[in-house]
């Protein structure tokens, strides 16, 4: 089942907190959201290693101060802050690894299944022992 990952819990999307603590104890999957709180002038960038490293925003920031993002594919992700210097002095940036989709478990036999097929052996053989005294 996907998860909703609300981004530093109630403190949201904002300078001054510690995104891989609040990411080293969490488990992300294919599916799961993630969703990013903030109010002006906060903003979001999707971005690669490079971008991460840099905090080099590229191309049209998301800037609903409620984004929520699929993640679709397995690997790291990156995002950041692209206003002023957010990302390289106060460290609104957050990377994740996100793993792919768990299978479901295979389900466990029957116990009843079991009683009935452990029912059925008691009753054949009996019916064999009652066979062969009537011989």
């Amino acid at each position: 089942m996907a998860a909703e990952h609300i981004v530093g819990d109630e403190q949201g999307w904002t300078v001054n907190f510690n995104y891989t603590t609040w990411a080293s104890g969490k488990v992300f999957h294919v599916g799961d959201t993630l969703v990013f709180n903030y109010k002006p002038p906060h903003n979001l960038f999707k971005v690669d290693g490079a971008g991460f490293k840099d905090c080099a925003a590229t191309g049209e920031p998301m800037a609903s101060g409620n984004d929520i993002i699929t993640l679709s594919s397995p690997g790291k992700k990156w995002y950041i802050c692209g206003y002023g210097k957010h990302c390289s002095e106060f460290g609104q940036k957050l990377v994740i690894n996100v793993e792919a989709e768990t299978p479901a478990p295979t389900p466990q036999p029957n116990a009843a299944y079991g009683l009935a097929a452990s029912c059925y052996q008691i009753f054949a053989a009996a019916v064999a022992v009652v066979a062969m005294i009537a011989a």
